[in-house]
């Protein structure tokens, strides 16, 4: 049995309900739930496991996903169930890295029948995420695209509203601590990646993967005026472990104290937090992903 956990926003969407009804007509079965308020999703996905729920599908976006995988980690490994996504929201960004379908009854199809493969379920505190953490500018972005703004142009709103903010662009002096490593920065964008992408398909942590109990941190800092930021622009294209404007590293576990709070997001959802710690608790979850899924250190 499969219980499809449903974003309130998207349960009258023709395409959504057309997908729901063509599976059960093809002999899967599959109940809903709709949230109505947030938190719903995460006690759905807790009572899911205890009524022995075998696979969990979360429709929506990766915020909705974000809070269902907060709900699952509420239970014991066994009682777990397996998790398929739907996309449905404006980004999707885990889903695009995973290489999951985004049409509705194709993706329904697959979050359904797709194998499982367990992945490292990162916590930044009390609160768990699947694909990525960012701090500073990308979380600026992210908190303050306008949702209606997201719905018309997808991912190009982050770039759009990111493009505007460059002009505005501002830092977090504070210190940064990792296994075997610190240092103080004044701190323009922190990314912390399990999956790849964020902010509607910025690859801010191109070599990560879901299964090698690390972190991927990419760290832009002391970027103070324009020709800095044009600068470090350059300094990405080439990833240095450690440059001028440009730290990138792995680890598996961080810390972070700032002089003041920044904005923070967990896959998209925002918080803010003048200090920090992020872990990782590996082979935590199962995840439905296709067989040549790119985010995996090694094959199923």
């Amino acid at each position: 049995m499969a219980r499809l956990i449903l974003n309130g926003k998207a349960a009258q969407l023709p395409a959504v309900r057309e997908a729901v009804f063509a599976r059960r007509k093809a002999g899967d079965s599959i109940d809903v739930s709709v949230t109505w308020e947030q938190g719903d999703a995460a006690c759905m996905a807790e009572q899911a496991g205890h009524d022995g729920v075998e696979r969990v599908i979360v429709g929506g976006g990766d915020g909705t996903i974000n809070e269902v995988v907060n709900g699952l980690m509420r239970l014991s490994p066994e009682q777990r169930p397996i998790l398929g996504i739907l996309p449905l929201g404006s980004a999707n960004d885990l889903a695009t890295s995973l290489g999951l379908p985004l049409a509705c009854e194709s993706a329904l199809a697959s979050a359904l029948h797709l194998p499982e493969r367990y992945v490292d379920v990162p916590r930044l505190d009390d609160w768990h995420f699947l694909n990525m953490a960012t701090c500073g500018f990308g979380a600026e972005i992210t908190s303050s695209t306008p949702k209606a703004l997201k719905r018309l142009l997808g991912g190009g709103a982050y770039s759009l509203i990111g493009a505007i903010k460059a002009w505005g662009f501002r830092h977090y002096p504070g210190v940064l601590r990792w296994e075997g490593g610190e240092r103080r920065a004044e701190v323009f964008m922190l990314a912390i990646g399990n999956g790849r992408q964020s902010g509607g398909g910025q690859e801010l942590t191109p070599q990560a993967t879901l299964d090698d109990g690390l972190l991927d941190v990419l760290l832009l800092h002391d970027v103070t005026s324009l020709g800095r930021l044009r600068a470090m622009r350059q300094e990405l294209a080439s990833r240095p472990a450690r440059g001028s404007y440009v730290d990138a590293f792995r680890s598996d576990w961080l810390a972070f104290e700032a002089e003041e709070e920044l904005p923070v997001t967990l896959d998209g959802e925002p918080v803010h937090r003048r200090r920090f710690q992020v872990a990782i608790s590996p082979g935590a979850l199962a995840l439905a992903v296709p067989q040549d899924c790119p985010l995996f250190s090694h094959p199923p």
